[in-house]
């Protein structure tokens, strides 16, 4: 795989809370340099970001509900719609955990249909991604969260937030593909920080990587 074929794979992201405008500057700057697929950040530097990367083709992504999903369906709704008026593209939505796990399948559908709505209404394509948080779940809630998250019209299922005990596995990203099939996309994050575990998840299913590491993965991989 070429550097320039990964970084097209990769969201190039910054969610921790001490994050400075100057610190997503440089993210912008680093993401119109790699020419990576999107910029990652909490919904306060959405603004920032769509007028950072203008015209450089690279996609504007905010997190909702993050990180641990136990927003109220409304809360989850309304961040959706502030960041697509802000200038987001894409949506990394958390779903409810909790729900997930006590079998409440009818509330985890309408908490991600929510965001869903919001995006299908805004005046640009949106795609939203659902994070499971794949290392609290058991393989059965794996494939239950997956399932639901294309019912309700998810674009994507993505195995973690990273601020959860534990990241993507290759072992996760195969069972998500699996569930979800060819029309879906599924995407890796938590924990990749290498060319090496980047391009693993790729060949166990992941159509997109969510790193923060994105120049030391880059930099494994030859330019020709």
């Amino acid at each position: 795989m070429q550097r320039s074929e990964l970084a097209q794979r990769i969201d190039h992201t910054l969610l921790g809370p001490a994050a400075t405008r100057d610190d997503v500057a440089k993210l912008c700057e680093e993401a119109i340099q790699f020419v990576v697929a999107s910029v990652c950040v909490n919904p306060c530097h959405v603004s920032m970001v769509r007028d950072l990367l203008k015209d450089s083709g690279v996609k504007t992504c905010a997190v909702v509900g993050f990180p641990h999903g136990a927003h109220t369906r409304e809360t989850k709704a309304f961040e959706a719609q502030q960041a697509i008026a802000d200038g987001a593209d894409e949506l990394d939505m958390v779903l409810h955990v909790g729900s997930l796990k006590e079998g409440d399948y009818f509330g985890v559908i309408e908490d991600i249909r929510g965001v869903c709505t919001a995006a299908s209404k805004a005046p640009r394509p949106v795609l939203v991604k659902v994070i499971l948080e794949t290392s609290l779940l058991t393989e059965e809630e794996k494939v239950a969260g997956a399932t639901l998250a294309k019912a309700a019209g998810a674009h994507f299922v993505k195995t973690s937030t990273g601020f959860g005990p534990g990241g993507a596995t290759v072992e996760d990203v195969a069972l998500l593909r699996a569930t979800v099939g060819k029309n879906m996309g599924v995407k890796a994050a938590g924990g990749i920080r290498d060319a090496k575990t980047a391009i693993a998840m790729i060949e166990a299913g992941a159509d997109r990587i969510g790193a923060s590491r994105t120049a030391a993965i880059l930099e494994g991989i030859s330019e020709g």
